[in-house]
C-alpha cells in the first residue's frame, strides 16, 4: 500500500476505535464502511480482523461474568461462529459492488432502528426461541458482510442485561464472530501475508483510539454520542448502498 493509504487506515482504525471505546461496539462496522471508498470489502474486512479479535477479547475480559454469559449464549454463540465461516464463501465470491451495497443496507437498517424504534424486552421465552435465530442472521451477514451489528446488538440490548453484561455480552459476541470470519478468510484463502501484517499494525491506532474512546465516555452525553454516531452510520450506509446506483 501506499503511504496516503497507510495513514487513512491508521485513521479509520483510530476512529473506530474511539466510537468502540465509547459505546463498546462498532469497529469492524466503521472500518468497514471508512475504507469502503478506498479498499475492496474483502480488502477492509482482512484488515479488520486482527484489531477487531484483540479488541474484543480486551472487552470481553472487562467484566466478572464470562461463564454465566457464555453458558446463556452458548446456542447462540455456537451458531453465529457456524453461520459466519459459512458466510465467508460469499465475501470471497461477490463481486465488491455487491458487497458494498449489502454492507450499506444493513448499516443504514441498524441506523435506522438505533435512531427510531422504542426501547423494548424480550421475555425469557422468547430469548429462548430468538437466540438461535439471531446467532443464525448475525453469522450470515457478518461473514458475507465482515460486519457483525444486526441482528445482534438489537437482540441483545432487548434483553435483561445490567449494563456491565451488555458490554460484555456483545465482547464475547463479536469474538466469536471475528475469530470465525478470520478463520473463514483463511480458509479461503484470503488473508494475504502483506495485509495481515498491516492488520496486526493497525492494531496500535484501534487501541489508542479505544483508550481515547474510554476518556471520552465518563466526558460526554450517551444520548447525544448515541444520535450523532446512528446519524453518520445512517449517512455512510446510504452512501454505499447508492455507490452502486451511481456507476
Amino acid at each position: 500500500m501506499e503511504s496516503t493509504t497507510l495513514v487513512l487506515v491508521a485513521a479509520a482504525f483510530f476512529a473506530a476505535g474511539c466510537v468502540k471505546g465509547v459505546s463498546g461496539m462498532g469497529l469492524p462496522t466503521v472500518v468497514m464502511g471508512l475504507l469502503g471508498a478506498l479498499l475492496s470489502p474483502l480488502t477492509a474486512a482482512s484488515l479488520a480482523t486482527v484489531p477487531t479479535f484483540l479488541t474484543n477479547v480486551w472487552q470481553l475480559f472487562s467484566g466478572g461474568r464470562l461463564g454465566p454469559l457464555a453458558k446463556r449464549f452458548g446456542l447462540m454463540l455456537a451458531l453465529t461462529f457456524t453461520a459466519t465461516l459459512a458466510g465467508t464463501s460469499l465475501i470471497v465470491r461477490l463481486q465488491a459492488a455487491q458487497i458494498t451495497g449489502a454492507l450499506g443496507v444493513v448499516l443504514a437498517l441498524y441506523a435506522a432502528y438505533g435512531l427510531l424504534a422504542q426501547p423494548f424486552s424480550l421475555s425469557p421465552l422468547w430469548e429462548r426461541r430468538l437466540a438461535p435465530v439471531s446467532g443464525l442472521f448475525t453469522g450470515a451477514i457478518t461473514g458475507a458482510t465482515g460486519a457483525a451489528v444486526v441482528p445482534l446488538v438489537p437482540f441483545l440490548q432487548s434483553l435483561d442485561l445490567s449494563k456491565d453484561d451488555l458490554v460484555q455480552s456483545l465482547g464475547l459476541s463479536f469474538t466469536v464472530s471475528s475469530l470465525a470470519l478470520a478463520m473463514g478468510l483463511a480458509w479461503h484463502g484470503a488473508l494475504q501475508i502483506d495485509v495481515g501484517l498491516i492488520s496486526i499494525a493497525a492494531t496500535l491506532p484501534a487501541v489508542v483510539g479505544m483508550i481515547a474512546g474510554q476518556s471520552l465516555r465518563r466526558r460526554i452525553s450517551q444520548a447525544l454520542f448515541r444520535r450523532l454516531f446512528f446519524i453518520a452510520i445512517a449517512l455512510l450506509g446510504l452512501e454505499m448502498a447508492t455507490r452502486t446506483l451511481r456507476g
